[in-house]
């Protein structure tokens, strides 16, 4: 007899449970996605001990006939697709037939279906039928999945604990939230009603629910397109940040995805605008054609790959930062009270912009699952390093090209019109407008104004080599050298001008003339491992990078006591900045204290 056997469908059902069952998140999303493609309008889930005990999943979705309800737990049977032709324009969620069978072979299943006639219930344990009865029952699905994962205890063994696990269970039902608001979504957990939307397909009562009203009120919408994408969707303002990027929901064609692509791209879209560490709130919605995705990647179904990714990394970059060039980006110096979380049904909203806060209108609440958490010498020179207690005019003066760009795009500024009052502990200057007070780090905001400075200067590149006096040299490792010798043609495209050196070395003769004196080495030895980690050099990547250095470099910095005179003329530098709000880090430049909000403070208003 031979040594290869043919797998039976049993063994063959649990090897396949190890990929589409990870967890009880796992089986949550399964199992909400096949409701959502029957057409239901109304999901509940209902889950105990975060699903290691019981998960029940209703719908009123269009139900499962008699004769295919069996057939629906056989491996690879789906009413998805018909033919390899239907593959490259998938449109559903599930398609694999791959989850109920997962499913059934690592725990005890209950299943009830109707098509609105007479109904059908079955029982299968460990992925063996063990009844079959009809029964009456409503339209649609109620299945009832118990004791995951008893007939492979090594997987039962290293589940997490209970809050982890309704952790992803709740993220998993928010995403599938938040692609589909048309449908009404209820979750409980051990009798608790976590979340619940309306389906009524207003977006803001779902963002409302999951992420709750304060972080909602700081939303703003955007959409943009080109020939083959359409995105739309909501952003927070750079003011709202979280420390991870799991914030950052992603949907192509209604389907929540993850890609690292596409996540630094929404990034790219905040450049900037937050400090580093910290991420942003935002869902983005993706439309194109089905041809153009593959979401036959993983059996999870959460990675894709796109035809023409480049290009939708753009489109996204480029819809975001236009919303926010749109805004004034001002945060307030008093933080809003956290609203009690409470647990009521939501009837109505108030919707001002993102900017307005109206406290006479916070008199509704939402069923919510609480937050988780210079140059060459070529080139001008740049603003001076030397800084006096009279601060230097021409240090902080904007080139001509800039002032030209910022006239042409920019005809209007950001900024409200400022006087100035004075300075506090040397680092913050004080200045009012009609609408209150404001605070500016003068450290930040100088940072701003030459990282703009520097920006179009090294934009300039005029493709012209510089020769070195003292040529530098680089040393590799084995595994190291062998990629850099092979992608030499890069860095010389790129115009360092680089040739093999003894064992295992390099040495650099000539670079592009736009390298900041003094900055060589750094800036060549950043392409290196750019090349070492992405085989590719990004040289707008590492302008931007040099801008950041060289304005953090040569800016004023704290407790350096200025003239008022020379206060007032930065705060003219920085209002004719392209974004004044935020310096190269991300961090705040300004800070308003509304008249309302000191008033307030001063018990004036109550």
């Amino acid at each position: 007899m031979g040594n290869i056997q043919q797998l039976d469908e049993f063994l063959a059902n649990k090897i396949a449970a190890g990929e589409v069952v990870e967890r009880p998140a796992s089986v949550v999303k399964e199992l909400m996605e096949n409701a959502i493609d029957a057409h239901s309008t109304i999901i509940e889930i209902d889950i105990v001990e975060a699903g290691l005990t019981s998960i029940r999943i209703k719908d009123n979705g269009d139900g499962i006939l008699e004769e295919d309800l069996l057939t629906a737990f056989s491996r690879h049977a789906t009413s998805k697709i018909k033919n390899e032709h239907d593959l490259f324009r998938i449109k559903t969620l599930g398609f694999r037939g791959e989850a109920l069978p997962s499913i059934a072979s690592v725990s005890k299943v209950e299943i009830t279906s109707s098509t609105g006639e007479q109904g059908t219930k079955a029982v299968i344990h460990g992925g063996k039928l063990m009844d079959q009865v009809a029964a009456s029952a409503r339209k649609g699905t109620d299945i009832r999945v118990e004791e995951l994962f008893y007939n492979t205890p090594a997987r039962l063994k290293y589940m997490k604990t209970i809050n982890t696990e309704l952790g992803n269970i709740t993220d998993i039902v928010n995403r599938l939230a938040l692609s589909h608001p048309e449908i009404s979504i209820r979750l409980i957990h051990n009798g608790r009603t976590l979340l619940h939307t309306n389906g009524q397909g207003d977006i803001r009562q779902v963002l409302s629910a999951i992420y709750g009203i304060q972080t909602v009120k700081k939303m703003l919408p955007f959409e943009g397109e080109s020939l083959d994408f359409k995105i739309s969707g909501w952003a927070a303002l750079p003011e709202v940040t979280r420390a991870s990027k799991s914030y950052i929901s992603v949907l192509v064609n209604g389907r929540y995805i993850k890609n690292y692509g596409i996540t630094q791209a929404v990034l790219e879209g905040y450049r900037t605008l937050l400090p580093i560490g910290r991420f942003p709130v935002i869902l983005l919605s993706v439309e194109m054609d089905p041809i153009l995705v593959d979401v036959n990647v993983h059996p999870s179904k959460q990675e894709v790959r796109f035809s023409k990714e480049k290009e939708l990394q753009q489109v996204i970059a480029d819809t975001i930062k236009k919303t926010f060039r749109k805004e004034t980006l001002i945060p307030s110096g008093v933080e809003e009270k956290k609203e009690p979380k409470k647990y009521s049904e939501q009837t109505s909203f108030q919707w001002g912009t993102a900017n307005e806060h109206h406290p006479e209108k916070d008199d509704f609440s939402v069923e919510r699952v609480p937050d988780k958490e210079e140059m060459h010498h070529e080139i001008e020179p740049a603003p001076s390093d030397n800084l006096t207690p009279e601060l230097n005019k021409e240090n902080i003066k904007v080139h001509p090209v800039v002032e030209d760009v910022r006239r042409h795009e920019q005809p209007e500024k950001r900024m409200p019109e400022l006087s100035v009052i004075g300075q506090a502990h040397g680092t913050y200057i004080i200045c009012q407008s009609e609408d209150g007070l404001y605070m500016i780090d003068q450290h930040a905001a100088q940072e701003r104004i030459k990282y703009e400075y520097f920006r179009e200067k090294l934009a300039h590149d005029t493709g012209d080599i510089q020769d070195l006096l003292v040529p530098i040299t680089f040393d590799f490792s084995n595994d190291q050298f062998l990629i850099v010798k092979e992608n030499l043609h890069l860095l010389e495209q790129s115009g360092v001008i680089a040739e093999e050196f003894g064992i295992n070395s390099l040495i650099v003769r000539s670079h592009p003339a736009w390298f900041p004196s003094g900055e060589e080495s750094e800036i060549i030895d950043e392409m290196i491992e750019q090349l070492l980690r992405e085989k590719k050099i990004d040289r707008y990547k590492l302008r931007e990078e040099m801008a950041i250095m060289m304005s953090c470099k040569r800016s004023i910095k704290a407790n350096h006591y200025l003239k008022k005179e020379d206060m007032e003329h930065l705060i003219n530098e920085l209002s004719c900045c392209t974004d004044p709000f935020t310096c190269p880090h991300g961090r705040p430049v300004i800070i308003h204290f509304s008249t309302y909000e000191m008033e307030k403070m001063f018990k004036r208003v109550m």
